[in-house]
């Protein structure tokens, strides 16, 4: 997946989490409900998450220099860390926090269509957002299940937009479901369990988060397709003999880290060597474009 496709998805929600977060906090001011309130502050909350995941996709494409010799690409991994925190803090604690207050303190929930139009508006503008990221991360995801691409995928960015959409879409119905709920019993009790329901599958969805881009932060591996494709790749050159260790390590969404030992056959001449060498790392980054940082080391060479 490229930085472009995640950038699309980002664009996508930030712009319609904008729209939605304004309406929702004119509708809570309206009708004073706590389910409304706490979505606007998801919207809120979501809106801020892709700045800084923006800010994050910019910032690894900067240059390393000196002080980062294998560049900044995981700058993408702290800030999507970052939302997942955000997502916990600014989301799901103040709407189980609101939604406690609000069974302790009841009151009738007023303009209750109001709150529908916006939550189906809602709803509608983020089946937009959601659309763009799920499509994008269908193309990487190929025949593989929803939950093993989650596990397995590199871009953070990208898993981020796709389960924030999914937990925002959810936490609409939720909140639907809960004013219905309220409007036909009379009883707002409804609308503020809907809060906290709400922010208890937002501290689901920022836990997945956080555990997926921690390992990530800290340095997780290629895939085992791509580390199989690497060492077919060198094997597959006439001059080697066997491939011993195999290391790899994800920079960032698109930039793989590997270090491979070859034992290569008797008699080469150092010219031949290092033909070898140069031939390995081209065929390394012609099936494993992402593998920009190679380190081919010999275990032996016998001539």
């Amino acid at each position: 997946m490229s930085a472009e496709g995640s950038r699309t998805a980002v664009v996508a929600a930030l712009v319609g989490n904008g729209i939605i977060a304004v309406a929702k906090f004119v509708a809570a001011a309206i009708t004073g409900s706590a389910a409304v309130l706490v979505e606007g502050v998801h919207s809120l909350a979501d809106v801020t998450n892709q700045v800084m995941l923006l800010w994050g996709l910019g910032a690894a494409q900067r240059e390393g220099g000196t002080r980062h010799p294998f560049g900044r690409g995981k700058e993408v991994y702290f800030w999507s860390f970052m939302v997942a925190v955000m997502l916990f803090v600014a989301g799901s604690v103040f709407s189980i926090q609101h939604g406690i207050g609000a069974l302790g303190d009841p009151h009738e929930i007023e303009s209750i269509a109001v709150s529908m139009w916006v939550i189906g508006g809602s709803i509608i503008i983020e089946a937009f957002s959601f659309t763009v990221a799920i499509r994008q991360f269908n193309r990487s995801r190929g025949s593989r299940s929803m939950w093993r691409s989650i596990r397995d995928t590199k871009d953070s960015v990208l898993l981020v937009v796709l389960l924030e959409d999914s937990a925002a879409m959810a936490g609409l119905v939720v909140a639907l479901g809960g004013l219905i709920l309220a409007n036909a019993t009379g009883n707002s009790m409804w609308d503020a369990s809907a809060s906290i329901v709400i922010g208890v599958l937002l501290a689901l969805v920022a836990f997945v988060l956080a555990a997926e881009t921690k390992a990530l932060l800290v340095g997780e591996a290629a895939s085992r397709r791509d580390r199989a494709a690497i060492r077919s790749s060198v094997l597959a050159h006439p001059r080697v003999e066997q491939v011993g260790r195999l290391l790899t390590m994800h920079l960032g969404p698109t930039e793989i880290l590997v270090n491979v030992d070859v034992d290569l056959v008797d008699g080469l001449t150092d010219v031949e060597v290092e033909q070898t060498i140069d031939d390995v790392e081209a065929a390394i980054r012609a099936v494993i474009p992402a593998a920009r940082n190679i380190f081919v080391e010999l275990e032996s060479v016998r001539g």
